[in-house]
């Protein structure tokens, strides 16, 4: 016991450590490409912080705990949305662009809903018992995740926001940006190292420890291996916050929403179809009220205030609490 509270201790110091080294190559080499920073965090940043979510949920389908694999995704995706980016805007009011208030968060709403669909089975009860998320359903899913990196690319084009050829010619210091190029992807491929391996010493020893005291694979995987998987986000987009990077911080959150839903379950249900076993309405619910409610807090003022993020993390509280409530 003693030895995977260890874990615990050295996997979030290296998660912490792993998310300021992945924001400081993130940001130098969306300045050094001439790359807006919501399109790094949309993307790259976003890939790199879901690494552990697809581990996870993928080895948990090939051993047969499916119920942990889709319980990664929705509670990561509950995390994100009240957890993280209520902490984020509590270490700093995060700006919100239009682009990413009026295109991004609706294809987070949008997958969402997706998962919904495809898990929903009967309306009178509330566990999904008997329903699967098949290799067809797999499919579907990472046919919306290629239209959305398609969406990111030719918006932030369309926006003006990605150079043109003529102009990275025309840039002068350009090369300058270039010469560290090196350095910046030697940062990112160390920061999502620490976060990926920080991650899985995490979940494995409190998944352990959990499992000493009986807790369900379902209530696992909603709470602590998607609190552990998650820790990614939350260090990434709290550093990029406090750094005053909150394109980075809200682009991470909403790429990471998405990537879990359509990249993750995706891939994971057409290696292994999934079969639902512990889910239940309620956390499904949660998962699109989340996101709806942040798209509102980003809409009204294009900013999610330090009050609104305090309500976030109090209803991500009133979450773990009914699900303790449940043990």
């Amino acid at each position: 016991m003693l030895l995977n509270i260890v874990y615990i201790i050295v996997g979030v110091a290296l998660v912490l450590w792993g998310a300021d080294r992945l924001t400081e190559g993130a940001s130098s080499l969306a300045r050094g490409m001439r790359v807006p920073e919501i399109v790094i965090g949309l993307t790259i940043v976003a890939a790199g912080t879901s690494a552990p979510e697809l581990f996870v949920s993928l080895v948990s389908a090939l051993k047969g705990t499916s119920d942990l694999a889709v319980g990664n995704v929705i509670g990561s995706n509950i995390f994100n949305t009240m957890l993280i980016v209520g902490c984020s805007a509590l270490v700093a009011p995060m700006v919100v662009s239009k682009t990413t208030v009026k295109k991004d968060i609706p294809f987070a709403v949008v997958a969402s809903f997706m998962l919904f669909a495809l898990c929903f089975d009967d309306m009178d009860s509330p566990h999904l018992w008997g329903n699967d998320i098949s290799r067809s359903d797999g499919i579907i899913l990472l046919a919306g995740f290629l239209v959305f990196m398609i969406y990111t690319f030719r918006a932030a084009k369309n926006d003006g926001l990605m150079p043109t050829p003529e102009e990275l010619d025309e840039n002068s210091e350009l090369p300058k940006d270039y010469s560290k190029l090196w350095r910046n992807l030697a940062f990112i491929a160390l920061g999502l190292a620490c976060l990926i391996i920080g991650s899985n010493l995490f979940v494995d020893a409190a998944s352990y420890v959990a499992h000493r005291y009986g807790v369900r694979q379902s209530v696992i995987g909603l709470t602590i291996v998607a609190g552990g998987t998650s820790l990614p986000e939350l260090a990434t987009s709290v550093v990029a916050a406090y750094k005053g990077r909150s394109s980075i911080a809200i682009g991470n959150v909403i790429g990471s929403n998405v990537f879990n839903i359509l990249l993750i379950l995706g891939t994971t249900a057409v290696v292994h179809p999934m079969r639902i076993m512990g889910i239940t309405i309620v956390d499904l619910m949660m998962m699109l009220v989340s996101v709806g409610i942040l798209w509102l807090f980003a809409y009204t003022k294009y900013a999610v205030s330090r009050r609104e993020g305090a309500l976030l993390v109090l209803g991500f509280l009133a979450y773990m609490a009914w699900l303790l409530y449940l043990l």
